[in-house]
């Protein structure tokens, strides 16, 4: 149990040393504006059905916009779009201003030239300490070639080629 400053501190710093990838959540407000934030708290969930979580802090701006949606889309980043990333993580009044995107089959904005996005259903939400846990049913996705952007560290950074990977 953390209890403690130290301990928490302990912790956030252990948890830098696992690498993620990089993901910006998107929906529309209930006027059709697209708002959109950078997450790494992506993970699966189920094969069957299709599901995936993410997390937002409660505190975040755009926690009542999430509540509310009853879809949103997560897309994963492409190596080159770090600068997307850091856009959708700052406090930028448009951040879709000058972004590449278009309206996927379910209404959601999709950030062209993202790795894989994955079109959702609001399906569950659950208390996770200082986070809302969302749960979302995959009602559409698609890929593409190409090398994900990760995060680990406090950084971004893109994977390399491993030799004894490479072998395997």
């Amino acid at each position: 149990m953390l209890n403690n400053e130290l301990d928490a501190q302990r912790f956030r710093q252990a948890l830098r040393c696992f690498a993620t990838g990089v993901t910006i959540i998107t929906t529309v407000t209930p006027e059709g504006e697209p708002i959109g934030l950078t997450a790494n708290s992506f993970n699966s969930v189920s094969l069957t059905p299709p599901l995936v979580l993410w997390s937002l802090n409660k505190r975040s701006r755009n926690l009542p916009a999430f509540e509310n949606a009853g879809h949103y889309a997560i897309n994963i980043l492409h190596a080159d779009q770090m600068s997307l990333a850091g856009r959708f993580a700052s406090p930028v009044e448009n951040r879709f201003e000058g972004v590449d995107w278009y309206y996927g089959k379910n209404g959601m904005p999709l950030l062209a030239g993202s790795v894989a996005w994955f079109e959702c259903a609001s399906n569950m939400r659950h208390e996770g300490g200082d986070h809302l846990i969302f749960i979302g049913e995959v009602l559409d996705t698609g890929h593409s070639e190409g090398t994900p952007l990760l995060y680990a560290s406090g950084n971004y950074s893109v994977p390399h080629s491993h030799p004894d990977l490479a072998r395997a």
